[in-house]
C-alpha cells in the first residue's frame, strides 16, 4: 500500500511579513515596540498550519544587501521604497518567532528567499513521499509549482483571503505552464521588481506568444525562421514584430532577472522529527509574553492538534482548585492587584496571575503580588480605593435597577414603525431596495448609482469608499438620502443594542444587573458590561428616551450625582496654574473665563461661538489634542487653530509647561502618576518612529487627569457605601450606577434630603480644597421617577 506523501510548508517570510505589515494597524506593545507585522505573521503561520497540517516547515529569508540580480541590472527593484523602519525591526525579530517555533530558517548573502524556496524545491524534486506548499504574499514563486505535489499558497488580499495554485490553476488562469512564468515576465516585465520585459508588449501579447511557444527561445527561433508565420499565429502587427526583434536580448536578460534560481550553495537537510515533535512551548509562551499576544499560546497548541477547543476557554474555579488552591476572593484581590502593577493588562485571568507571580499556589501568589504593591508605593490605591471596592461593586450588580418593560415595548414599536418610514424613503431615494446594513451595497448606492462623493473621499482597508458614520456626516448636504441613512443607522443601533435588548436581560423583578468592572481600563476608570449601562445615550432626543425606561420602585426616586467639570478642575490643581485656579476659586464658568482670557475680551461679550471652542480645546488639551485634530473639531482652516492653541498656551503658561514637564517624565520613567500615585505604564515616548513617540505623549498627557478623576470618584463610591453601612441606611440609599462622574442612586422620597446632602459632602471632600490649592470638587444633584425626567435640587444643603 502507497504511504500518504509527508508535507512540507516552505515559508517565503519576507514577503509574507510585508503583507502582514500593510494589511493590519500599527500598532504597539506597552513598551512602544511595533509588532502588528508579527501579529499578522503568527497568525498566518496559525491559519496554515490549521489549513495545511504540516509534518515539517521551513523558513526562507532575504538578507540586506545586493544579490546577484543588482549586479546584472543595477536598476533591479529600483523605486521600491525604503523600508519602513518599524518593518525593518519586524523583520528581524521574526527570526526570534521562527525560532520560538523551532522552523529552521535557509539565507544567504547574494541571493533572494525565492532562490532559497527554488533550490530546496530542486532538491527534493525526486522525492515523490515529501509533498512541498510554498506560502508566499506574491506571485513570483508560482514558477515553481509542479503538478499536485508542489503548490503555492498566497495572499489575495490582507491575511485572510487565499487561494492555493497547482499546476492545473495556473493554466487555467495564464494559459500556460508554471515553468514558462519567466518567459512571460520576460516580454511582459515586472513593475514591482522593475524588470524592465520588452516595452510596449502588454499582458494580452505576452501571453498569445507564451501560450504558443512556451519559452522566449523557442519563440524568437520561429520568428527568425518565419515572421510571418509568426505574426499570424499570435496576432501580430508588423510594428510589433520588429519591436520584438529588435529586443530579443532585452526579453532574454528580463527572464533571466525573473527566472528562480535553483542552486543556491545552501546545505539544506529535511527536518529530523516532524514540526510539531520539535516545539518548545515554553519558549514560545515567553516570547509571547514579550511581545504581548497573550492570546495566542492556546491558539498555537489548538492548532498543532495538542490543546483541545475547551483549551481556549479559561477553566472554571472547580477545574484548577486542586493544582493551586483555587480561591474565589483571593482571585479577585489577585485580579485587581496584577491590574494595578500594570493597567496595560486589564482583568487578569488566574494564568495571567500565576505566571507572573511565578507562584504553585494562589495564597502565594497573593502574597507576592501585595509585596509588590508595597514596593510600587501602590498601598493607598490598594487598600483604601480598589481593595474596599471589591465588595461595594458586588453588593451593587447584584441591587440592580428597574426598567419600565411597558414603556421599552411601547417604545420599541414606535421606533421600528419610524424605521420603516425611514427604510421606505431610502429605497425611494435610491431607486430601489438594497440592504441598507451592507457597506458594499449602500457603496454602490452612493458612490455608483447617485455618484456621490468628497473630493478626498476616505477609503477602506480593502480599497472600497468608506461608508462610516464620519464620512457620511461630511456628505450630508450632497444629497437627501445621506440623512435619511444617518437616522436610518441611529435608530437601527438604539432598537438593535439597547431598546430591543435590555428587557431580555432584566429578572423577574424588572431589574436589569449590570456589572461595573474596576480593572478594565489602563486609567483606573471603571467600564460597565453585561450590558453596558455607561453608554446609554444622553445626546440626542430619540437616545435620550431611552432613559426614560430606567425608573425607581414605588416609594424612591432615582438620584443622580455628578462632579462639575471635574478634569478641569483637576487639571488646574495639579498643574498649579494661577489663572485657572482663580476661574474656579471664584466660581465662574470656566469655559466663559477661558474664552474671555484666551480672545481678550470681557466675561459678558463672550458669545456663544467662543465659548463653544474655548471648550473644544478646554477639553481637547487634556486629551493631548494637537492642532490638526482642534481645526477639526474648532472647524476654520488650520492658521486659525494655530492660533488659538497659542493663545491658549500663551494664557495658561503653567499648565503648558506641566503638560511638557509630565511627557519628559514619562519618557524617564516608563510611568505616570495621579495624585494618589497609581501608575500607568507608557512606553514608547523615546521611540524613534514619530506616530509610536506622539500616542504615548497623548496618552502621557490625559493619563494623570484621568486616573485621578477616576481615583476620586472610586474613593467616594468608598466612602459613601461605608456611610450607608455605618448609619444602616442599606435599604434607605442603594448605589446603582457609576457612569464616569455621576453616581446614580435609589433612595426613599423621604430620605432623599438629608441623604442627598450627606453624599454630595463625602464626594466634595475627597480632596480637601486646602490639598487641592483652594479648588472644590463641585457636585451639583438631580432627582426624578427615572434616569431621563430629572430635576435638579438647587442646593441640598438647605432641603
Amino acid at each position: 500500500m502507497k504511504s500518504t506523501p509527508k508535507r512540507l510548508i516552505l515559508l517565503d517570510s519576507h514577503a509574507i511579513i510585508h503583507r502582514a505589515y500593510h494589511a493590519l494597524p500599527e500598532f504597539t506593545s506597552s513598551k512602544g515596540v511595533p509588532t502588528g507585522a508579527l501579529y499578522g505573521l503568527v497568525t498566518m503561520l496559525l491559519n496554515i498550519v490549521k489549513q495545511f497540517k504540516p509534518d515539517y516547515i521551513v523558513a526562507c529569508f532575504d538578507l540586506p544587501g545586493p544579490t546577484y540580480r543588482h549586479e546584472a541590472f543595477k536598476d533591479y527593484k529600483a523605486g521600491r521604497k525604503k523600508t519602513d523602519d518599524a518593518l525593518s525591526s519586524q523583520l528581524q525579530r521574526a527570526r526570534d518567532v521562527f525560532e520560538a517555533f523551532n522552523i529552521p530558517i535557509y539565507d544567504l548573502a547574494g541571493f533572494e528567499a525565492d532562490d532559497m524556496l527554488g533550490t530546496i524545491v530542486e532538491r527534493l524534486k525526486d522525492k515523490d513521499d515529501i509533498e512541498i506548499i510554498i506560502a508566499s504574499g506574491d506571485m513570483d514563486t508560482m514558477q515553481l509549482i509542479s503538478g499536485k505535489r508542489v503548490k503555492v499558497f498566497t495572499l489575495k488580499k490582507g491575511i485572510k483571503d487565499t487561494v492555493t495554485y497547482d499546476e492545473k490553476a495556473v493554466k487555467d488562469r495564464f494559459g500556460f505552464a508554471p515553468i514558462y512564468l519567466p518567459d512571460y515576465k520576460g516580454l511582459r516585465g515586472d513593475p514591482s521588481d522593475n524588470i524592465p520585459g520588452v516595452k510596449g508588449v502588454g499582458e494580452k501579447t505576452a501571453t498569445a506568444i507564451i501560450s504558443k511557444y512556451h519559452t522566449i527561445e523557442k519563440f524568437y527561433e520561429a520568428l527568425k525562421k518565419n515572421k510571418g508565420k509568426v505574426q499570424e499565429a499570435v496576432g501580430l502587427s508588423d510594428r510589433f514584430a520588429e519591436l520584438l526583434l529588435n529586443n530579443e536580448e532585452e526579453a532574454l536578460f528580463s527572464k533571466a532577472l525573473a527566472t528562480i534560481r535553483r542552486d543556491a550553495p545552501i546545505e539544506f537537510a529535511m527536518p529530523e522529527n516532524t514540526f510539531t515533535e520539535t516545539m518548545d512551548y515554553e519558549k514560545l509562551n515567553k516570547l509571547f509574553d514579550e511581545l504581548e499576544f497573550r492570546s495566542l499560546g492556546d491558539r498555537v497548541k489548538f492548532a498543532l492538534g495538542v490543546g483541545t477547543q475547551e483549551s481556549l476557554i479559561p477553566r472554571e474555579p472547580q477545574m484548577i482548585q486542586e493544582d493551586i488552591g483555587y480561591d474565589p476572593v483571593l482571585a479577585d484581590e489577585c485580579s485587581i492587584m496584577r491590574w494595578l502593577l500594570d493597567s496595560n493588562i486589564g482583568q487578569p485571568d488566574t494564568d495571567e496571575i500565576m505566571r507572573y507571580a511565578g507562584a504553585k499556589t494562589m495564597r502565594e501568589a497573593h502574597e507576592i503580588l501585595e509585596s509588590q504593591i508595597e514596593k510600587n508605593d501602590l498601598k493607598f490605591v490598594w487598600e483604601e480605593i480598589e481593595k474596599p471596592l471589591i465588595t461595594i461593586l458586588r453588593e451593587v450588580k447584584q441591587s440592580g435597577i428597574k426598567l419600565d418593560l411597558k414603556y421599552l415595548e411601547k417604545l420599541s414599536r414606535d421606533y421600528h414603525n419610524k424605521l420603516d418610514v425611514i427604510i421606505a424613503e431610502i429605497y425611494k431615494l435610491a431607486g430601489k431596495e438594497f440592504n441598507i446594513n451592507s457597506p458594499k451595497q449602500l457603496g454602490e448606492i452612493i458612490f455608483t448609482d447617485l455618484n456621490l462623493k468628497l473630493k478626498r473621499q476616505k477609503k477602506t482597508a480593502g480599497g472600497a469608499l468608506s461608508t462610516k458614520e464620519s464620512e457620511l456626516e461630511k456628505m450630508r448636504d450632497l444629497h437627501p438620502i445621506i440623512g435619511e441613512i444617518l437616522k436610518y443607522r441611529e435608530l437601527q443601533k438604539l432598537l438593535s443594542t439597547y431598546i430591543d435588548v435590555l428587557p431580555a436581560l432584566a429578572d423577574r423583578n424588572q431589574r436589569l444587573h449590570a456589572a461595573l468592572v474596576q480593572n478594565g481600563a489602563t486609567t483606573g476608570r471603571m467600564s460597565s458590561e453585561h450590558p453596558n449601562l455607561q453608554n446609554i445615550p444622553n445626546k440626542s432626543e430619540q437616545g435620550r428616551a431611552i432613559r426614560l425606561g430606567f425608573v425607581a420602585e414605588p416609594g424612591y426616586q432615582l438620584v443622580a450625582v455628578d462632579y462639575s467639570q471635574m478634569e478641569l478642575r483637576i487639571a488646574a490643581f495639579l498643574s498649579g496654574d494661577q489663572k485657572l485656579l482663580e476661574i474656579f476659586k471664584n466660581g465662574e464658568d470656566v469655559h466663559t473665563a477661558v474664552a474671555a482670557q484666551v480672545f481678550k475680551v470681557e466675561p459678558g461679550d463672550v458669545d456663544k461661538e467662543m465659548r463653544r471652542k474655548a471648550k473644544v480645546i478646554n477639553f481637547g488639551i487634556l486629551y493631548g489634542m494637537g492642532v490638526t485634530a482642534l481645526r477639526d473639531n474648532l472647524g476654520g482652516t488650520r492658521e486659525e487653530a494655530q492660533t488659538f492653541y497659542n493663545s491658549y498656551f500663551e494664557t495658561f503658561t503653567r499648565l503648558a509647561e506641566y503638560l511638557n514637564e509630565v511627557k519628559a517624565e514619562t519618557a524617564r520613567t516608563g510611568y505616570t502618576l495621579t495624585y494618589f500615585k497609581r501608575r500607568r505604564y507608557i512606553q514608547g515616548g523615546n521611540s524613534s518612529l514619530p506616530f509610536v513617540r506622539s500616542i504615548a505623549e497623548r496618552a502621557a498627557i490625559n493619563a494623570p487627569i484621568q486616573g485621578t478623576e477616576a481615583d476620586v470618584i472610586k474613593l467616594a463610591m468608598v466612602r459613601i457605601a461605608k456611610w450607608i453601612e455605618d448609619n444602616n441606611k442599606k435599604d434607605d440609599v442603594r448605589m446603582l450606577l457609576q457612569v464616569h462622574d455621576e453616581l446614580v442612586f435609589e433612595i426613599k422620597e423621604k430620605e432623599i434630603d438629608n441623604s442627598v446632602a450627606k453624599i454630595r459632602e463625602i464626594m466634595e471632600t475627597v480632596i480637601l480644597p486646602d490639598d487641592a490649592s483652594g479648588v472644590t470638587l463641585s457636585t451639583e444633584a438631580s432627582a426624578g421617577e427615572n434616569w431621563g425626567e430629572m430635576i435638579k435640587i438647587v442646593d441640598s444643603n438647605k432641603l
